[in-house]
Parts: structure tokens; sequence; C-alpha cells
């Protein structure tokens, strides 16, 4: 592994009460990977990130990054954040206002302790080099701050990668970028993050910026890592309420296990009849459960077109009762009675004069099942 962190505890002290940030946290990254830290705020996903660079101490715990201890509780080590080889950019950028883009970035190259002090050609190739990775080779010369925000965020990039770390560590790096932006400074960062093989550790509360960068995403929740995965795991086969309602957006109906088929496990709702759904880990009867179903997997059939669906399992009855349009999809809210029912589709009830509700059969095509006890 590239870094590894183990049985990590830190915690806070405000008003005389412990505030445990990071409660027996333990995670390791192979090289070249990317791991996202996603969570609310609050969780203990920076303090984590802030450990990890040297900016925190623990109280107990171990972190190893490469074949080198830089934090062990047991045995008194702690390597300061300058001497771990980590680069970092963080939400603010952190950009000198009174330097030029060249000396931004050439910044750490000064300061290093590295036993031999870069020569000034080695200083200019090698900044010249970033700059021309991040798209900003024409802007040497330029005051920092007379650059935009997607350019500041660029050369915060520039000078987190310059000294060549072994790890890049990025605090909410995109955050304070406009939506377009963001979406642009996403796949520039993927695609740096790939070219380079950097190991990255990507610090996040946006899910839909995890499902894109990650390698893998570790979710967290009062300190503690709930689920880790691929983004496809986490999306797909969330183990809990917490980290399904998180990671997008899902329905939950709630019911009782009542044995399975077919591979199938049956649970009972209580006014929608059986539901047929597949759980992660085998589950017993009489559970309290819930079928979970993504938004896109809520297929909608117009009520009163003959033979639009035939009566089958997983079918519910209600009345749309809101639609948001998004463009190139719309979001429906569907009135169950008992509950609300979200569905994502394309616009095929766009006839519907707001205020109308239309009756609708929905159909829940791929559910999986959550213990509700978890």
């Amino acid at each position: 592994a590239m870094f590894a962190i183990e049985n990590l505890h830190k915690s806070y002290f405000t008003s005389g009460a412990e505030v445990r940030a990071v409660d027996g946290i333990s995670v390791e990254v192979e090289t070249g990977k990317l791991l996202t830290l996603l969570g609310p705020s609050g969780c203990g996903k920076t303090t984590t990130l802030r450990c990890l660079a040297g900016l925190e101490r623990p109280q107990s715990g171990r972190i190893v990054i490469g074949n080198r201890t830089v934090f062990d509780s047991a045995k008194g080590i702690f390597v300061p954040a300058s001497d771990r080889g980590i680069g970092m950019v963080f939400q603010s950028y952190a950009i000198w206002p009174h330097m030029t883009v060249f000396e931004n970035v050439a910044f750490p190259l000064r300061v290093s302790r590295a036993a031999k002090r870069y020569a000034a050609a080695e200083i200019s190739e090698r900044v010249a080099r970033m700059l021309d990775m991040v798209q900003l080779s024409g802007f040497a010369q330029r005051p920092a701050t007379q650059l935009s925000g997607g350019q500041q965020q660029r050369l915060a990039f520039a000078r987190g990668l310059v000294h060549q770390p072994a790890i890049l560590l990025l605090d909410e790096p995109l955050s304070n970028l406009d939506a377009k932006l963001r979406e642009q400074m996403r796949l520039e960062l993927k695609r740096l993050q790939r070219s380079l093989g950097i190991t990255t550790v990507y610090v996040t509360h946006d899910q839909s910026e995890a499902l894109a960068l990650s390698d893998e995403i570790a979710v967290f929740d009062s300190g503690h890592i709930i689920q880790r995965g691929t983004p496809q795991d986490i999306y797909r086969q969330p183990n809990s309420q917490f980290v399904a309602d998180f990671v997008g957006s899902a329905n939950f109906l709630p019911g009782t296990v009542r044995g399975s088929a077919g591979g199938l496990t049956q649970v009972e709702t209580a006014r929608h009849g059986l539901m047929e759904c597949v759980f992660a880990e085998p589950i017993g009867v009489g559970v309290k459960a819930f079928v979970t179903a993504r938004p896109e997997d809520v297929v909608l059939f117009d009520s009163h077109a003959p033979g639009a669906l035939t009566e089958g399992l997983n079918t519910l009855n209600g009345k749309i009762v809101n639609r948001i349009f998004l463009g190139e999809v719309v979001d429906y809210i569907v009135d169950l009675g008992d509950h609300e029912l979200r569905a994502r589709a394309h616009g095929q009830f766009s006839d519907r004069a707001d205020g109308d509700a239309r009756p609708v059969t929905a159909q829940m095509c791929r559910t999986a099942g959550l213990n509700r006890d978890i």
C-alpha cells in the first residue's frame, strides 16, 4: 500500500465535552489510486486528512506513508508535515497574492528541506513543466491575483505537485467554483491524477464529485467509515439507509421480510403488498427492512393507458403531484398515499397541467433490500 492509517483516534474538547472527530479509523490506499473521503460536515473526513498530513496530532493510532511510519502513538513517533513528502491543495487555494504565478509554483522548491537545494535551472524547468501540465504556460509572470477562480485552482494544483510528492491531499478543492467550472475542473483533475499516477486522497461532501472522480469511496459518518467500495458498489449496493440516502437519492418503503423465492427476498409492505428485492447479506424472516430503489430505476406508466403494464410485483399505484424539469430529465413526485415516490425519467408526462394529480402506475425495476436495524 502507498499509505495506511491504523486505528486512528482524534478527539477535541469543547466546553469540557469530548468530541470524537475520528473514532478508530483504519484505511489503506494502493499506489496511484484516488480515494475519496465522503460525508456530511463534521463527520471526521477533514480531520482524518489533516492527521495524514501532519497538521493534527492524533491521540492514538499509526500512519504509514510508503515504507515509513510518520505517526505511531505507541512508539512516540510524529514526523512533522514538512517532512512527510505530501502535496496539499485546500478549498481556499492558499496562493501567495504578492507573488507571480511562477514564484507561487517555485515556492515549495525554494523552501524545500531536501538535502540538495534545487539549482535555479532545475526550478525553472520543473515550474515550466507544471505550468504546461495545468495549461498556465503563458501566465508565468502574471500576478497570481490576476487569475480567474479556475486558473487559481489550477495554480494551486501545480504548486501542490511541483515537488513530486508521494501523496496528494485535496480538501474540497473545487467547492469555490461555479457549477460549470467545477465540472470542467473535475475532468481536468481526473486527467492529471491518472497521467501522473499519483496516489490521491480527496475530501468532499459532494456525492456526484465522489462518484465521478474516485477509484474508491469511503463514506464517513460521526468519525467512522460506514462503507468503503468502488463508486458502483457504493451507489448500487449501499449497506445502510444513511449511505443510500447520502450518495444520490433513494426511495425507501418499509416492510417485513416474509421469505425468499428464486434468489429474491420478499418483503411485505403495509399498503403495497409483497415487494421483491435483493439483499447484499442473508436476512431472516420477520426482520424489519426497507425496499429501496433509485429514482432512475422507477418506471412510470399512465394508469389510463390500456395494457400499459400487467399487474405484477413491485408495482405501485399513485398520482403524480409534482414534476421538476431538470433539462435532459424530469423528476416526478408520486403520491402513494402513505409515501412519496421519486421517479426520474425523460418527460413522457410533460402534457400534465400543474396541479392536475395524474394517476400513474410505478414499477420499481431494480430494487435492493436494506436491514432497518443497521
